[in-house]
């Protein structure tokens, strides 16, 4: 019978590898204050259960300010907790207890589009002349109707939508109130890592990126092959620079901090198979 030889320091469990997950959607978890919404304490409330459970790690579905178009992917304010789901001081309370039981707490977070209600879009939207307006992704009126993109969410399907303040039309791969985000613009990008290290300095243990193979766009959008990428979606995966913005994330912000990240992962082409996309 072979000799157990214990793993060398190098080799013992990894946290965020061997971690095990539990994923939390706040509005139906635990409800504190019989409102009818679970809410940040009431998840408070069952960190002993959860941590008998042997889980080791939370993952909260968003829980920033959102008018809750699309169940908190629409974030207005990315450093603000939703009402819903009560306030910053109850998001440090049970961040604090969290680790207070050696468990840890990643947060979802979405960085290929804001809310239309998000500061940035309200003033993007009423010039060309706005700072704010490459903060978005647009296609001018006098160019013609945009080439053809799909959406996940609009109700006819077009990844595009008319703004006449702008004269343009804004990219939105999911719904008409996501618009898109500029990644090209350092600017935003700036803007993003400033809001990782925000609640990183909290003391979060990482995220997980929603969306993300879809933050990289040819802005010059070229008609799609429409007989290689028939339901269009494993296309925007293919973005250019794709890896540079992940690697520069990981530079400027998360490799600076003792977290993790999960990128949610998404089909390319068909001959690909599955990759799995995570700085």
């Amino acid at each position: 019978m072979p000799i157990f030889t214990p793993p060398s320091p190098a080799l013992q469990k990894a946290w965020w590898k061997e971690t095990i997950v539990y994923q939390i959607y706040p509005r139906s978890f635990k409800d504190s204050n019989d409102d009818g919404i679970g809410d940040l304490n009431g998840i408070t409330e069952k960190l002993d259960y959860l941590h008998g459970l042997g889980i080791e790690t939370l993952w909260l579905n968003p829980i920033f300010a959102s008018p809750n178009a699309d169940n908190g992917y629409d974030i207005s304010d990315y450093r603000q907790i939703m009402p819903d789901f009560g306030t910053m001081e109850d998001f440090d309370r049970l961040l604090k207890e969290t680790h207070a039981r050696g468990m840890r707490l990643l947060l979802d977070l979405v960085l290929n589009h804001t809310s239309d209600q998000h500061p940035w879009f309200r003033e993007a939207r009423t010039s060309r002349e706005n700072p704010y307006y490459d903060y978005y992704l647009w296609w001018p009126e006098e160019q013609g109707h945009p080439p053809y993109r799909k959406s996940h969410f609009d109700e006819e399907g077009d990844a595009w939508c008319y703004n006449a303040p702008t004269r343009s039309y804004y990219l939105h791969y999911f719904a008409r109130q996501q618009p898109d985000l500029n990644w090209q613009n350092p600017e935003v990008r700036a803007e993003i890592y400033d809001i990782l290290r925000f609640w990183l300095d909290k003391g979060v243990d990482g995220f997980r990126l929603d969306s993300i193979p879809y933050i990289a766009k040819d802005t010059s959008f070229p008609e799609i092959d429409l007989c290689k990428y028939p339901d269009v979606f494993p296309y925007y995966s293919l973005g250019p620079h794709l890896h540079d913005y992940l690697h520069e994330m990981n530079r400027e912000v998360f490799s600076r901090y003792d977290c993790t990240t999960v990128g949610e992962g998404s089909k390319t082409a068909p001959e690909e198979g599955w990759k799995f996309i995570a700085p």
